[in-house]
């Protein structure tokens, strides 16, 4: 007994079987949508052939496809833009300050060196030392500073006045060291907070967008499966009585005389 083509394709407007196709109550919200934006009077009981869902899908799938690789292309694009800025190239702070010091700026720094080290500190005690002992014993009937020793103040007096502003001046060139330093470290950082920033919205894009897309065609692809299957099912359950019909009449040959 065949089946009644009692279905009206609410897109195509053929008729077909209740096998043929599905029910609109019966489709995922987001082909509803798909469907009704196309078909603004379709109901829930509006019926839609197999051929015409299979469009369907194949339209939703490459919409899904066509939006995630524009995002991924835009976000791709903003971060090589980030990339190639001029402004955030990591810069060494020994070519750009200290290769350009004076003489002068670098025998202040020499002079700083040396002054805030062991060896000066071990260096100018012996001179004192042997300065004192000299004026005190007359060695050689050497005598010309005599106790309390204002000639040597007067020396120490000299060196610290000189070797203050040369400290300083060695100072300054360490503070523009760090000023540049500081504002290369800002330039690093700055650049590594847009890398991170854009690598996070391609991560939240994949985790929020790309992700659910995926699963949803997988979803659309089950369903399409199980459709061929049940339209499988019902070809064999329509070729059973054939079959059984056969069996129980076969076919007769006359003999030929």
């Amino acid at each position: 007994m065949a089946i009644k083509k009692n279905q009206i394709c609410i897109i195509c407007g053929n008729r077909f079987t209740i096998m043929e196709g599905l029910f609109l109550r019966d489709l995922s919200d987001t082909l509803k949508e798909q469907v009704l934006k196309t078909n603004s009077y379709a109901k829930e009981s509006s019926f839609i052939c197999l051929k015409d869902m299979q469009k369907l899908r194949i339209e939703n799938m490459q919409t899904m496809i066509d939006q995630d690789l524009r995002i991924d292309q835009e976000m791709s694009d903003k971060l090589k833009k980030e990339l190639e800025k001029d402004t955030y190239v990591i810069t060494n702070i020994n070519d750009t300050v200290y290769a350009k010091r004076t003489t002068g700026q670098r025998l202040a720094d020499a002079v700083a060196k040396f002054g805030g080290s062991w060896g000066f500190i071990i260096s100018f005690t012996i001179i004192l030392i042997v300065w004192m002992t000299i004026n005190i014993v007359h060695f050689l009937g050497i005598n010309f500073d005599p106790y309390p020793f204002i000639l040597l103040n007067l020396f120490l007096s000299c060196v610290a006045a000189i070797q203050a502003p040369i400290i300083m001046m060695s100072q300054n060139r360490q503070a523009e060291r760090d000023r540049v330093d500081s504002e290369n470290d800002y330039k690093t950082n700055m650049k590594s907070e847009m890398e991170i920033r854009i690598l996070h919205q391609k991560i939240d894009q994949l985790n929020e967008v790309q992700w659910p897309h995926i699963l949803d065609i997988q979803k659309m692809q089950i369903e399409v499966l199980s459709e061929i299957e049940n339209e499988i099912q019902s070809l064999k359950s329509e070729n059973e009585p054939k079959r059984d019909r056969n069996t129980r009449h076969p076919s007769r040959t006359k003999k030929p005389d």
